[in-house]
């Protein structure tokens, strides 16, 4: 199959249909009708000579061949969007375009608010799209170009994904300032008879602080499991719940609460926050510089 007798728009609607799981899906990211989707794909079958994706429920399940094809693919559609980007070269105060984060909702909360002062005084017309990030495809929406780049606690990724550490905090725990168990020194035995808040997007499961206190052999009681930061915060100030979180978040989250915040009363392992990207756009300018702005902002 030579490439000057195919087009490179079936490659990026097959990309697409690979990364979204079907035809539906495809169309709504890419702006097109799904007969103009299907009529594709049927042009790219006869092509290659392979159905690509079979029927499974409601999902396209991809062939054998179909994941051979996706990441040679996907290194060719970013390669030729960089050249194309930095032959128009980026200017941010000038540049008209969205970059697509991928992050949690309890960090989006924290750190979202510098960058956004920050594109507005550098960068007027360029827009961030924060969406929820799916562990389980984060690093295939990295490489197909769905998300520009996530962040996330450490994630066990290949090689084609890149990674920086930009934050590292200790555990904290946050009681309001008034609270009566902490009238005296504030030990381990008070901790455990308290009642305790966890913050998380999961449904289930412990936080790390829990896997620190198992190692030591004891447990904590969860009163109340919320998703946002801020709903706990307002809690903490309201009750005599305690909530234990990263030093960086909890002191952000703090300002308009004024509860107090000391180290935990354990020795647990201190939380580190990565900025994640494909390999492919290191040296694509205007990612380039959205990693930059990000690392700053989370600094700030």
């Amino acid at each position: 199959m030579h490439i000057s007798r195919t087009d490179l728009n079936l490659l990026v609607i097959f990309n697409a249909i690979y990364t979204q799981g079907g035809v539906t899906k495809a169309a709504e990211t890419l702006n097109l009708t799904q007969p103009t989707i299907s009529h594709a794909l049927g042009r790219l079958r006869e092509r290659v000579n392979d159905p690509l994706f079979v029927r499974h429920g409601q999902k396209l399940v991809p062939t054998p061949a179909a994941h051979k094809m996706i990441e040679p693919i996907r290194n060719a559609l970013q390669t030729i969007e960089t050249a194309l980007s930095d032959l128009d070269g980026f200017d941010p105060s000038t540049t008209q375009m969205t970059f697509t984060i991928g992050i949690h909702p309890l960090m989006e909360d924290m750190l979202f608010r510098p960058l956004i002062d920050k594109l507005q005084k550098l960068a007027p017309s360029i827009s961030i799209a924060s969406v929820l990030l799916d562990r389980r495809n984060v690093e295939a929406d990295l490489s197909s170009g769905v998300l520009n780049s996530a962040i996330d606690v450490f994630l066990p990724l290949s090689n084609s994904i890149q990674r920086r550490k930009i934050s590292t905090s200790p555990v904290v725990v946050v009681a309001r300032k008034d609270h009566p168990a902490l009238a005296k020194k504030f030990t381990l035995e008070k901790y455990l008879t308290m009642h305790h808040i966890i913050v998380s997007s999961r449904r289930q499961g412990q936080g790390p602080e829990d896997v620190a206190l198992a190692r030591l052999g004891h447990s904590r009681h969860i009163s109340l499991r919320c998703q946002q930061i801020s709903t706990a915060m307002q809690i903490v100030t309201n009750t005599d719940m305690i909530l234990t979180m990263s030093e960086t978040f909890a002191r952000r989250a703090n300002i308009l609460h004024g509860n107090k915040i000391f180290p935990a009363p354990f020795e647990a392992p201190a939380i580190d926050t990565y900025l994640y990207w494909h390999s492919n756009s290191d040296h694509d300018q205007a990612n380039s510089w959205l990693r930059q702005i990000i690392e700053e902002s989370v600094a700030s």
